[in-house]
């Protein structure tokens, strides 16, 4: 299992001891997902957290119309959820689909709990990521509603560089809320 990526990440925001560290290694579950594979389906409650070796994935719904609506991308040393199916236990409202070849960490939410009681420090990990993706989708709503397409589009390229090679136009359109002949339109530009 390759876990010095999530142990840089969690070493950013909390200091582990070997042991600690062990015990939270000890606690994650490999699972390779094959590019357009499914992590979590509609209606199924979510029991992980999923942490990003390698590839990327994307976290949407489809709407009563067909229409797919991107809520984020995970790329490699990101983490992922439905976190509402997650913190609920209720069944999820996300599909959590490979956009590649995909390696991820899960971590179970209870053994995410058990981490909380053993050593509190990892409440303050995953409170800050909360936080951080709280400030993320803050920022994110902020960009839609006071930045040009093209603008989001330019913000996006260097937020998700790999994500470019290997998602479908119309996910990350749906991503910006333009449609896919806009965001083509936009690309046009930028090339000329």
């Amino acid at each position: 299992m390759k876990t010095d990526l999530i142990v840089d990440n969690v070493s950013k925001h909390i200091s582990l001891t070997d042991e600690e560290t062990d015990l939270f290694l000890s606690l994650l579950i490999e699972k390779k997902l094959a590019k357009r594979e499914l992590l979590h389906k509609v209606g199924d409650v979510c029991r992980n957290s999923a942490f990003v070796i390698e590839g990327a994935l994307k976290g949407y719904t489809i709407d009563n119309a067909g229409g797919e609506h991107v809520l984020n991308f995970a790329v490699a040393d990101w983490w992922i959820a439905d976190m509402y199916s997650l913190f609920s236990q209720k069944p999820g409202v996300l599909l959590i689909e490979a956009l590649a070849d995909s390696t991820v960490l899960l971590l179970s939410k209870e053994n995410q709990e058990l981490l909380y009681k053993q050593n509190p420090k990892f409440e303050r990990f995953f409170r800050i990521l909360v936080e951080n993706a709280l400030v993320t989708n803050q920022q994110r709503l902020l960009d839609n509603l006071s930045l040009s397409a093209e603008q989001r589009y330019l913000n996006f390229i260097k937020k998700y560089p790999f994500v470019l090679n290997c998602a479908p136009l119309h996910s990350i359109a749906s991503y910006l809320g333009i449609t896919p002949e806009f965001l083509s339109k936009i690309r046009r530009n930028i090339a000329s």
